[in-house]
Parts: structure tokens; sequence; C-alpha cells
């Protein structure tokens, strides 16, 4: 028995703005002290309301536009529950039948391969937990929660590791060029999770879909989408089924590891977000912002191999 893998991917890439998505206080990736960008509306105090950052909105319009997306003219927020210490509010406002982007494609390079973007929107980012295995706890720092979290989604049209890796490192150049997002993966600005699944070659049902979250680097993106792709073609070669659930990569080991079992939308008891309202994207804008983008890498490709005669590899 011959099997395929069918993987999509979703990329969180933090976006560079002066403030954070729902309140005034800074948004700065360098800051070493923790706890102090924080303030009572991102840290989810009682009476406290969020506000829409405007410049977040534009930057993922930009890339939308960038990536052949349809822009909606209606977009609006809702609330994801779970429950994690990172997670001030106990809930997280995200986009979840209504987002800002919706289709589009990314080509990648060096191939004829395009892959289809099934939508991109816009939530806040979760804190970030430093763990202390030595002396058995954990501390929290506030600072990134909040901050304006672009997070694009991919059908699965992805075969391979190599694949995976490539389109992640074209869209960081995309995000880079358009100035959105610094994308420094090893800052954790960008973040690649990666849904890997088996199926019969020529079949048209998809296998057990596992997802490896967490990815901080091109390498790891590569090494844990291969492993995995190892480890499920074992498991299905021994007459066993494959598991649906989370895991992580151990990059030391090269291996990727059982973290929980996956959830479903339904987990997060998604709801609209009741402290803001549904948003209208003006046309005019879209225009504006579409006659602001800059040559896009694989335009600037172009450019230079009829410019200046250059081959494919040069």
């Amino acid at each position: 028995m011959i099997y395929e893998p069918v993987i999509g991917l979703e990329i969180h890439a933090e976006l560079k703005t002066k403030t954070k998505m729902f309140c005034s206080s800074k948004n700065d990736s360098d800051e070493k002290h923790p706890n102090v960008n924080i303030c009572p509306i991102c840290m989810g105090h009682p009476g406290t309301l969020p506000v829409i950052n405007k410049e977040a909105v534009n930057r993922v319009i930009k890339v939308g536009l960038a990536l052949t997306c349809k822009i909606a003219e209606l977009t609006k927020w809702d609330r994801k529950n779970y429950f994690y210490p990172d997670l001030p509010k106990g809930y997280q406002i995200s986009q979840y039948d209504k987002p800002i982007c919706i289709g589009g494609k990314l080509k990648i390079p060096g191939s004829d391969k395009e892959i289809r973007i099934t939508r991109v929107h816009l939530e806040e980012d979760t804190g970030r937990l430093i763990h202390f295995g030595h002396i058995g706890h954990s501390l929290v720092d506030f600072n990134r929660a909040g901050v304006p979290l672009m997070e694009l989604v991919t059908e699965p049209d992805l075969n391979s590791g190599e694949e995976a890796s490539a389109f992640s490192e074209e869209l960081r150049l995309i995000l880079r060029y358009l100035g959105v997002s610094d994308a420094n993966m090893e800052k954790g600005q960008m973040r690649v999770e990666a849904n890997i699944s088996l199926k019969l070659v020529n079949a048209k049902e998809l296998g057990t879909k596992v997802e490896v979250k967490n990815l901080n680097s091109f390498k790891a993106v590569r090494d844990a989408i291969d492993y995995e792709i190892t480890r499920q073609t074992e498991i299905l070669l021994n007459g066993k089924k494959v598991l649906q659930e989370t895991r992580g990569f151990n990059e030391t080991e090269g291996e990727t590891f059982s973290q929980r079992k996956k959830e479903q939308s339904h987990d997060y008891r998604y709801f609209p977000e009741p402290d803001l309202p549904p948003l209208k994207i003006n046309a005019d804008l879209v225009e504006k912002l579409r006659s602001s983008l800059p040559e896009l890498p694989n335009e600037k490709r172009f450019r230079f191999k009829n410019q200046y005669s250059l081959s494919e590899g040069q």
C-alpha cells in the first residue's frame, strides 16, 4: 500500500504596529522587562472595553491583496473560549466565520505549484510562558498579550516538508516587503503549525489529521513534517490507526511528541464578540491600499529575469 502526504499550514505572524490590537499598550517585541506593556484592557479586567486597531486591519488587508484574496465587505469579531495561563481574559478575540480575507493563492518559488489560501484573519496574541523546570514552576509575561496577530490558513495542497518550508519562507518575504511584520521566527513573531495526514495514492478520502504546533524555523517546519510523514507511514503499514492529536517538535531529537487531544472548533464555543461591532470595509480604502503595494518578490524575480536575461537559478 502506497501513501501520500497531505499537508495544510496555519501560519501566525505578529503585525508591526505601535500599539496592541484592542488597547493603547505599546507593541514592542524587544522589551526585555516582563509585564510593563500592559493595561486593564489587555489584561481582561472587568468593565474594560476593547477598541479596534485600524492600522492592524489595514495591514491584514494589504496581505490579502498581495495574495489575491477577496477582501470582505463586512467582517466581525468572535470570542474563542479556552483557559490557559497566558490568556488573561480566559478567551481570545479572533475571527471565526467572517474573516477579513477569503481565498487567494501563493506560488512556491522555483516551481509551477500554487498553494490555495483558505483565509487570512486577525486576532490578538497570547502572553508568553517562561518555564523553570529545575525549580518546578513557570512565570507569565503578558507584554505580548493583545498584540495584533495575523493568521493565514492554507488548503491541504502541500505534499512535503520541503514544500511547506519554501511556502513559509516566501510568505515571510512578502510580509517583509509589505512592511507589515518583521516575522522574526527566533523572536516568535512568526510561528508555523502544520496539519499532516496520509492517504492512499489516488484516493479521495483523507486520512486522520495530526497537528504539529509552534514550529519556529524553516528547518523545523521541514524536519517536523518529514518526521511525522515517516511516523504515520510506519503506523499505517503496521495495520494500526493514527491518533488525531496535537504534537510538539523536539528539535534536538528531531522527533515529534504527543501533547494533547486535538480540539475541534465547537470545543472553543465561538460566539460574536459583544463588545465590538461588525466592521464594514470600504471599497475605496481597499483600492487605496492596493495602490500602495510595493513590487512583490515574485514580480521582482520576473522583472529581473526579463530585464537582465537571467535564468531561473541565477
